[in-house]
């Protein structure tokens, strides 16, 4: 069984861990890290201490009334993306280790085409 790095434990719910394809789990949100374990084989887990955190990424909809999945970014590990049960209830867990201003909502469907599309048309050709 492995051992986690949290010595006291605020929120645990069952959570989908997105890297590559779905991993069925729980997550667990302590005072030293925040930890997703796999349901059918614990030696898949994901630990990402306090410290490690740059950015927490929550895809926000219908104007706060559903979070279907939230990313933490890593500095050096690259981002992790988790849904949970109880997205809110996880986020404000995390909000006690995390900067408030280090918790950003994801752009959405039509500020990534509005940027694509300034991207593509707005750039001056030089020839």
């Amino acid at each position: 069984m492995v051992q986690s790095m949290n010595t006291k434990v605020d929120f645990v719910t069952n959570a989908t861990s997105y890297g590559g394809l779905a991993d069925y789990g729980k997550i667990m949100i302590g005072d030293k890290a925040f930890e997703f374990y796999n349901d059918r084989n614990a030696q898949k887990y994901i630990r990402i201490p306090w410290d490690e955190v740059d950015y927490v990424i929550a895809s926000v909809m219908f104007k706060g009334k559903w979070i279907p999945r939230y990313a933490i970014r890593t500095k050096k590990n690259g981002t992790y993306t988790f849904s949970s049960k109880h997205p809110k209830r996880a986020l404000r867990a995390i909000r006690n280790y995390v900067k408030p201003e280090r918790m950003v909502r994801s752009l959405t469907f039509f500020q990534v085409v509005r940027r694509g599309l300034k991207a593509s048309f707005g750039r001056k050709r030089s020839n």
